[in-house]
């Protein structure tokens, strides 16, 4: 490198720190003021090993012989800051090295804070998911998923008319008394308990829970997709909500018994509610179960007429004989009883 070559490079390094050295001693031989400023209290060091201690005096010199030049950065306290300085070093001639020092701390700092808003935007992200999973998984609880993924894509559900289905509606015999006379914490326990034992097994079969109100359970099958032996899925339903129940009062002190009726027909299906909305039916089918639900017997499934003619071949049913349905006038009912 000429020494016109030199001048040009100390001219374009105005403003930062600039050094000349001996390639072979590494002792230096000039130093600009901007140098002198950074390394205050160290100028009495002549050699650029003694200045720059963590430097790898080795790689630099391997660089300096394969590229003629060599970058690195180094740190270093300057009153209670830490400074971080980019070395350039250039062989200019075989005796010459020129040192350009240019402090790079805003551009680290700037770095630094990108890399931290990188980070707090990857956690702000996964918690963003995460959130509306949980979302997603409790309107999954409250509705099927085909009429959820319409309320996500329209930000409506079209009220949807299902036809034929079969309603389970199921009560607890002295719930009130029982809420009234026992820990209101304990009781709703072992609610949640025993819903959570009707999900699972309604799952087993096809259903689809619809709603709980207090100690009222609803559930269907054949919603929302269709399925022929909808009938069969609510009874096999209905028999082993029974069953669980006889089987968890021989362990737990509170005896939980219900009734339940099992009615089929047609329901409309859709999202009510604007701010607290929730998926719930409607329909001639839902107000038969609640009824046969209403004249059952503690322990026993009342199933309607027409429910029980499919199930006959299959099923334990006893027939009741006429009752007049409220709403519905006289019509033949059933009892439907676990053979096993």
């Amino acid at each position: 490198m000429t020494i016109e070559a030199i001048n040009e490079q100390l001219l374009r390094a105005i403003g930062v720190g600039v050094a000349l050295l001996d390639r072979q001693t590494l002792r230096f031989g000039f130093r600009n003021d901007t140098f002198e400023e950074w390394f205050t209290g160290e100028t009495e060091q002549t050699r650029l090993q003694e200045l720059f201690a963590d430097l790898d005096v080795t790689a630099m010199q391997e660089g300096l012989t394969q590229s003629g030049r060599y970058a690195s950065e180094i740190r270093f306290k300057k009153k209670r800051r830490t400074l971080v300085v980019a070395l350039d070093f250039t062989a200019a001639e075989e005796d010459v090295l020129v040192l350009v020092c240019q402090n790079i701390t805003r551009i680290k700092e700037l770095e630094s804070m990108i890399d931290s808003y990188s980070m707090m935007v990857e956690r702000n992200t996964r918690e963003i998911k995460r959130e509306k999973e949980q979302v997603e998984k409790l309107l999954l609880n409250i509705m099927p998923r085909s009429v959820y993924e319409e309320y996500k894509t329209f930000g409506v559900v079209t009220p949807q008319m299902y036809d034929p289905v079969s309603v389970l509606m199921l009560d607890f015999v002295g719930f009130t008394e029982m809420v009234a006379s026992q820990d209101p914490s304990v009781t709703v326990t072992e609610l949640n308990d025993i819903y959570s034992a009707f999900d699972r097994i309604g799952e087993q079969f096809g259903c689809e829970r619809i709603k709980t109100i207090g100690d009222a359970y609803i559930t269907v099958a054949g919603l929302p997709d269709p399925t022929p032996d909808h009938a069969k899925a609510i009874a096999n339903t209905a028999i082993r909500f029974v069953r669980y129940l006889n089987r968890r009062n021989l362990s737990h002190p509170h005896q939980w018994q219900c009734r339940i009726g099992l009615s089929t027909g047609s329901v409309v299906g859709s999202v009510v509610g604007i701010q607290k909305y929730v998926y719930d039916i409607f329909g001639p089918a839902v107000n038969l179960a609640s009824r046969l639900q209403e004249i059952s017997e503690p322990m026993e499934i009342t199933v309607q007429d027409s429910v029980a003619n499919v199930l006959k071949d299959q099923f334990d049913l006893k027939n009741m004989g006429e009752r007049t349905i409220r709403g519905f006038g006289d019509q033949d009912i059933w009892r439907l009883y676990d053979n096993n």
